[in-house]
């Protein structure tokens, strides 16, 4: 497994706030989040672009679509279990509708707030977000890719959703290397038994699983997938193509996030045998964010665990006369 870096949400705004001195135009609403969003920082450096709306999701979008009317560039910074559910009205019409220059930044999403129990886990908002017309949805896997992330978001205009977690989580790419693009896929892994692919902070558990199985002969292609709106439809198909089977695996609701996207490109394009793992329809206990991961097999073994048995299950298919 990689070493554990620091957090995306604390990379995304140190570069965001870089990107903020050098264009004035950039502007930051907050909910009563400056710690859980890491912004004060940015707040003491740059006051004059930072606004405070208190804890109050819908104004906050309203005071960002204001600003972004007037020619601001806007980051709208908060808990995602929030901006997925109190502000979505605001988002869709506000932001969406009128493709503004508006962006959600929702922290400690999935189930980052575990402990906190089902109200503030936020598996439904790539379902959500990617049904809404005009916005961008991007997961970052670590910290140095959440960097890019807010630094290609400082230039691109548009609305976008980026959902990130709270604390640490393990480097997926090596010092310097890296990347992201927008609507772009960045293959981890060499394989041609089946395809992973995979997003957000749920990737270390796929690359872990990816791992485990190698280690049992199984050789499975990893696909960083840090866009799931636009989908890297290309590298979805190569996949297919090559391995025959793939797995998605992400910190949502197994229905309608990546996996749906995946399956719905697919299902028009080449048909394959998927497995789309997520979390389940149902509201989850209280629990640290390993300790639910590993409560509904989504943890480096239970990932594997599945895999084998999908593949076992193709294996006996397509042997049966």
């Amino acid at each position: 497994m990689s070493s554990v870096g620091s957090g995306c949400r604390q990379a995304f705004m140190r570069a965001l706030l870089d990107e903020a001195r050098k264009d004035p135009s950039i502007f930051v609403v907050t909910t009563d989040a400056r710690g859980s969003a890491a912004l004060d920082d940015f707040a003491k450096a740059l006051p004059n672009q930072f606004v405070e709306a208190g804890i109050a999701e819908q104004d906050a979008v309203g005071i960002g679509a204001g600003l972004a009317h007037s020619g601001k560039r806007v980051f709208v910074c908060g808990p995602a279990c929030f901006h997925s559910s109190r502000s979505v009205e605001q988002v869709r019409v506000d932001a969406a509708y009128a493709d503004l220059d508006l962006k959600i930044v929702g922290v400690s999403g999935g189930v980052a707030y575990g402990a906190l129990g089902a109200t503030h886990h936020s598996l439904h908002d790539i379902a959500l977000y990617r049904s809404i017309p005009n916005i961008s949805v991007i997961l970052p896997s670590d910290a140095a890719q959440a960097e890019l992330v807010a630094r290609a978001l400082a230039r691109r205009r548009g609305p976008a959703y980026v959902r990130m977690g709270r604390n640490p989580v393990p480097d997926s790419y090596a010092p310097g290397a890296a990347a992201f693009e927008f609507g772009k896929a960045e293959r981890l892994r060499e394989g041609r038994d089946c395809a992973i692919v995979a997003c957000g902070e749920a990737l270390h558990y796929a690359r872990g699983a990816a791992e485990l199985l190698a280690a049992r002969g199984v050789e499975c292609r990893l696909l960083d997938m840090p866009t799931i709106k636009p989908l890297d439809e290309a590298a979805i198909l190569e996949a297919a193509s090559d391995c025959g089977a793939v797995v998605t695996v992400e910190e949502a609701y197994a229905k309608g996030g990546l996996g749906g996207a995946a399956a719905e490109f697919l299902s028009e394009r080449r048909p394959t045998p998927m497995l789309i793992l997520g979390f389940p329809d149902e509201y989850l206990p209280a629990g640290s964010s390993d300790e639910l991961f590993a409560h509904v097999g989504l943890d480096s073994s239970g990932i594997a665990r599945r895999i084998e048995a999908f593949l076992a299950r193709l294996g006996a298919g397509r042997a049966a006369p």
